[in-house]
Order: C-alpha cells, then structure tokens, then sequence
C-alpha cells in the first residue's frame, strides 16, 4: 500500500513517483528509504525540473577548474597556485518562517560549500528580495509591518553569522516588490581562496575509507527542510518551523579552521570533504558516493545525538547545521581524530566506503536501509511545456514613447529616486555587517563590486551579485540576460576582468506553464550572455515553489560574477573627483530603456514595455572597460542602471562629495532611461582623446558630456546641491524600514 497523500507530501513526492520508486526496489520502500528518497527526489536536492535547462549553460573556460554541479562549489585559476572558489545558494522558506535563523543559516551553509573545498572563505554577499516595507495600494499596513519583519531579522541573521566567523559581508543588493511579501528570497555567496594542490572533492573513493561526522551533535531540528525548500507556502506552513535550522556560528569558526588546516596541512589524511546541509546525513553521504560508484555502510547509533530516542529516520533527515563528512583513510583515523580535538570538536567514525554501491544503513546489528546509490541520486526528470502568461503581450506592447520627452520637475523626481527604497544606500542594511575584517577588503559595500586583496600577491578579486526581476517579469529572456551583463559590467567598472559566474534562480511553480515558459527563457538569456561576455556558469542553485497561497514572486534570476585584477593598485572606484573630464560611454538611450524603469514604476505607476539588451554591445563595453582600467585611463567608472544616467551621476558626486556640470537634453529618456551597456566614467582632461580612441577601438560610443567639481549637480533640468543629493539618498531606507512615508 502506498503511502497517504498527507506524507507523500510532507515528502515532495507525487504518487508517481512512488510507484516509480516501487518499480525499481522491485519492493516498496520502508520508512528510512522513502524518507531518503523523498529528499534526494526533491527539487532542492534533485533538481527535478530544472536540471534538463541547466544543460544550456556554458560551463568551460580558461580559468575553470571545475566542472559544474560536481563539487560543492565551482573553483577558477588565478594564477600563482591559487584558485578562487565561490557559489551561492538560497534560503528562501525559511528565511519566510524564522527570519533570522533561516538567513543565519543560509550563511552557514553556503560557507561550509567553501571550506568543503578546502578554500579559506574571504568573503559573503547576499542578494535579498521583500515585499514593501511601506504600505501602498498593493500592501496593506499590516502586510507592510510583516515585511519589515522580515526584512530586519534577515538583515540580523546575516551579521549575526557571519560577523562572528570572522568572515567580511562585501556586497550584495535589496529589492523590493509585492511578489516577495510572504516570500521573500534570501540568497548568500561565500568566496574562498585555496591553493589547487590541496583542493578536496566531495566524493567516497576507496572501499575501506571511513565515514566520520565532525561538529555539532545531531538534533532533531531542520527534518524535512530539503522537501520544504520543495513546495509553495501556504497557511499551513507555520507547521514547518521545526524544518528550520537553528546556526551555531561559533561552533562553526571552529569547524572552519580546523577543515581548512586539515586541507591546507594534511590533505593527504583524507580523500574528501562534505558539508551536511539539505537532506543532511542522506544527501552528504550519498552523493558522495554515487560520484565514486562506490557503496557506504552507515551505523546511524554511531551518530552523536543530543536529543533522546531519535529513530534512524530523523538522524539520516536531520539537517542540524554546523556539521561535516570527512572521508578518512584508516591510518589517519587518530590523526584526524586528534585535529578536530584540538580544536575541541567532537567527531565519531559512523560507518565505511563499500564497493557494491549499495548504501546501506545500521541501526546497531540491525538493518534499516539498502538502496543503491545512483538510484537514490538519478531523481526523475520533466521537461514541460511552458507558455507566456496570457497578460504578458499587452504589457510588452504598450508603447512608452509618450514618456520619454521632458521629464516632469526632474530634480524632483531624481530626488524621488535616490530615496526610494530600490536605489537609496544601504548602508542601513551593510552597517549591520562587518565588512573589513580580515584586512583585504578594498572596496565593500556601496561600490559597484566588493574587491578583496589576495595575501601574498599584488592580485584582487571583484565580486558582485545582480539581478532585475522588474525585467524579468515583464521578458524573461531579457531579463536573464540583463542580470548576467550588469553582474559582470559592475565587476568590469571596477577594473577587473570577469571570469565566471555563479546564479540562483528562484522562480515559481515550475508545473505551471507560464512559470516553466519565464524560468526556460530566462535561462536561455542567461546561457546567451554568458557566451556572448565568455563568462562560463561554474556553480549554482534553482530555488523554485516561491509561492504564497498559488501567487507566485517574480521571476528572479541572481548572477554572482567574480572577476580578477592582475593589479589592485589599478582597481576602480566610483567616486568622483574634482577637476575630470566625465563621459558616457554606450549606445543612445532608447525607448526600450524605460521598460521596467525605476522612473516609471515611480513618477507614473506604470510596469511595461519589453526590456532589451544588445549582448555584442555589452561585450565590448566590457572590454573598453578592463582595457581602460588596464592602463590606468580611468579616475572612477560606474555603471548605469536602476534610475538611468541621472542616477548614475548622483551616486559618483555622492560618492565623491564633488559636483558635476554637464549639459544633456532634458527629457526623460535622456535621464532616467535604463538602455543597457553604458557606463559613466571620469579621467584626467589630458586622457580624454586617449579614452575616446580606446572606446572607438572597441567599437563602443563615448561622448564628453561634463566635468567635475563644486559643489552642485548639474544635468540638464537637473541642479542640485550635492548635501542635499546625499540627504535623500542616505535618509530613503531608513525611513522605509521604519515604516515611515518617504513621500516618493
């Protein structure tokens, strides 16, 4: 008899897949094997209906050294020995039931992907998405005070974390709509450094090899946190707070350094590294072993506990946080053993490495489980039939050309912008996390991209996390396109050249055919910058079933890029100085550039149009931009994004405290549009010619339109008092997050 249709749910498992599961046992599952099924079978862990999609993704390239969805994260080579290795991955169900603790969490986790690989973590990033913090005509009060909540225990979990591992928070960014009250999503990235000979695999290789747990004791919280991660939320959901871990960022510092030296010291003791994260014990274990073809054999009352008559089910499903597989060799056992004492760690040996690929699992003399590996990690497969959302061809058609002439009180509206919640600083949020610990960060957050020095080397990495679901929403393809381009144009504004990315997809409902339509062709766009820029797709993580009650958020594509400075004496800032020469460097501003505006969605209430993005223009903008900063052509570079070049402007006098005079034409496409592949960037009036001949060379436009200093901003229509540019960009996010009416 089948399971009821209650614990096939609690599981993420249809009956189908059941039947399947019965088919190829030649038996039906117990407990413990349908509870392994259950989670590996999840979209979180399975990657269900997303895996076939991934396949568009380039995942080669020049520094590559990984190959994608094979390791805990991806890995580049940055010369000298070393390579960076960086992923990032989502919280979002938790973070919706218990927001602290489940953006906490996320932090832990994402971190031990890194230090699995034996790579020293030197940086996090988030990405994080709300609802309004304000009430309007689509959030009611209440809804809006929720969302604070969430907001503010995101932003505490966050530094909680990671500000006590010792681990700077760099960069990342906050987005605002509607979709996300009740869901909102919360994405973190760890960047780590390693030297490549002492990289660790996640992998079970050699029967004989011993299993032993490391770190906290196993509890009973986070059961089922794989299959939640795996379903829309709903009003039943507050019964899923147990799946939500509760961190130890202490015992995790500890975990950190000892894996680290483990690998960095004695990685010849050991064969690999796992962290335990969704699906806890079964995910870690088996994987690890259908990625060797091997067996394992796992006594679960081996396991330390520190809860009372736990069953084998809740030890293998537990996702209690801050604990790591290690794959011993047998000669090492009591070498290992005694690092992890010595940094007061508790490990056990749970069980061995087989070679019949059967997982096994013990409980004592007795038997509860024996699956082969491959079949528990081959979770089925659906290629669907997507199609648009029957309301997407109006709003695409709608024509914005009656927007685009003079703009309405521009300096108004410019200062509507800088202190609306999507584009005011965050320094509300970024203050609250440490950000220069560890003595590397060059620039943090605020900046385009985060750039950390490399110890022992006059290299940098930049590091960013960008997307527009407004985009997104409104094209999917473009959308997903646009979030690789402005990644790795924000990493290329701070002089260094892009490498590889990592992205988070966090969609709806994939079984509905218009979620399915916009997370294919988001990933099509995807799949297509990263080609067009040579930006391969070396780690990553779908998060999808992001519903409240059958609404879905918006299609959200995440992009993390990471780039590399040969020089950090060349890194790029944003900031003004007094006495430059300013000019746009890009295409003219078009129509399609008001698609999805800040202005819009702000001065006219109004999400439409049909985003673009020419990917041969971004290329090249891209390369103008490491070419100029290569030879140190450029005084700042920032790119132009959310609120279009006046926006952009505003930021590097803010920046800088230096105004700015220059002379456009004053209607609204000029100034607000959002038209992609453009940069803003200052240099010495004896570099000018030299920039303008480098731009031409890469066959990318560039105009003077300005100069720097004084103390006003002055755009067209636009004439400002920096102080007073200031004060609404720093006061907009506080206000909002207080509840206060910003008045924009």
């Amino acid at each position: 008899m089948p399971p009821d249709q209650r614990t096939l749910d609690q599981l993420s498992l249809s009956l189908a897949e059941y039947e399947r599961i019965v088919d190829l046992l030649d038996r039906e599952p117990n407990e413990v094997e349908l509870g392994m099924f259950g989670a590996l079978w999840s979209e979180h862990c399975g990657y269900k209906n997303s895996r076939p999609l991934l396949k568009m993704f380039p995942t080669e390239g020049a520094y590559v050294l990984t190959k994608a969805g094979e390791e805990n994260a991806g890995v580049v080579d940055i010369g000298d020995g070393r390579g960076v290795a960086f992923k990032i991955e989502s919280h979002n169900h938790p973070s919706a039931i218990e927001p602290y603790e489940g953006a906490a969490t996320g932090v832990g986790g994402i971190v031990r992907d890194i230090f699995a690989m034996g790579a020293r973590p030197v940086a996090i990033l988030d990405s994080l998405r709300f609802g309004p913090p304000q009430p309007d005509a689509d959030t009611p009060p209440g809804v809006a005070a929720h969302n604070r909540h969430l907001l503010i225990g995101v932003v505490e979990g966050i530094g909680g974390y990671g500000n006590c591992l010792g681990i700077p928070t760099v960069g990342g960014e906050v987005s605002f709509s509607p979709s996300y009250s009740g869901n909102p999503l919360v994405n973190a990235m760890c960047i780590g450094v390693a030297r490549i000979d002492r990289l660790q695999r996640a992998r079970a290789d050699g029967p004989g090899n011993l299993l032993m747990l490391v770190g906290a004791d196993t509890g009973r919280d986070g059961i089922h946190g794989a299959t939640f991660a795996s379903v829309e939320l709903d009003e039943s959901s507050e019964e899923r707070r147990p799946a939500v871990q509760v961190g130890n960022p202490f015992l995790e510092k500890l975990l950190m350094e000892a894996c680290v030296q483990l690998a960095e010291e004695h990685g010849d003791w050991i064969v690999g590294l796992q962290d335990l994260g969704a699906a806890g014990l079964t995910s870690s274990s088996v994987e690890c072993a259908a990625k060797a073809g091997t067996g394992i054999i796992i006594d679960v009352a081996k396991a330390p506990r520190r809860e009372a008559g736990m069953t084998p089910y809740e030890v293998m499903l537990s996702e209690s946080q801050e604990r790591m597989l290690v794959i011993v060799k047998p000669e090492h056992e009591a070498d290992v053993r005694a690092l992890f004492e010595h940094w007061e760690l508790h490990c056990a040996t749970i069980g061995r490495v087989t070679d019949d690929g059967i997982v096994r699992i013990r409980d004592g003399d007795e038997e509860v489980a024996a699956v082969p590996a491959r079949m528990l990690t081959d979770a089925p497969t659906y290629v669907r039939d997507g199609a648009p959302p029957r309301w997407l061809e109006d709003l695409q058609r709608r024509d914005l050309s009656p927007y685009a002439g003079d703009a309405r009180d521009a300096s108004d509206a410019l200062l509507a912008l800088l202190r609306s919640p999507e584009i005011a600083s965050k320094r509300w949020v970024w203050r609250q996390y440490d950000h220069e610990v560890g003595t590397d960060t060059v620039a943090g957050p605020g900046a385009d991209a985060a750039i950390i020095r490399i110890k022992g080397t006059t290299k940098a990495i930049a590091a960013t996390t960008d997307g527009n679901a407004a985009y997104t929403h409104l094209d999917a393809y473009a959308g997903g396109a646009i979030a690789v381009v402005e990644a790795a144009r924000n990493v290329a504004c701070a002089g260094a050249r892009p490498v590889a990315m990592t992205n988070c997809l966090n969609f709806g409902n994939p079984e509905k055919p218009d979620v399915y339509f916009q997370l294919k062709e988001a990933i099509r766009g995807m799949a297509d910058a990263a080609r067009a820029l040579d930006v391969p797709v070396i780690s990553g993580n779908v998060s999808l079933y992001n519903e409240t009650n059958g609404e879905a958020i918006w299609p959200t594509p995440v992009v993390g890029v990471v780039g590399l400075l040969g020089d950090v004496g060349r890194a790029v800032p944003l900031a003004f100085r007094a006495g430059h020469d300013v000019l746009l460097i890009g295409p003219q501003p078009d129509v399609a550039g008001l698609a999805g505006s800040q202005y819009l969605r702000l001065r006219e209430g109004l999400l439409a149009g049909r985003p673009a993005v020419d990917l041969d223009m971004a290329a090249k903008l891209q390369r103008f931009l490491v070419d100029a900063a290569a030879a140190g052509l450029l005084v700042s570079a920032h790119d132009i994004a959310a609120g279009g070049l006046a926006v952009a402007v505003a930021e590097s006098c803010i920046a800088g405290d230096t105004g700015f005079d220059g002379d456009v034409t004053g209607d609204a496409l000029t100034l607000f549009s959002e038209t992609q592949s453009r940069a803003v960037v200052s240099c010495a009036p004896a570099d000018t010619a030299a920039v303008e001949r480098l731009a031409r060379s890469c066959g990318v436009p560039a105009a003077r339109v300005g100069a720097t200093g004084g103390e006003r901003m002055r755009l067209g229509p636009v004439d400002l008092a920096v102080h007073t540019l200031r004060d609404a960009f720093e006061s907009g996010f506080p206000e909002a997050v207080a509840g206060v009416n910003a008045n924009v």
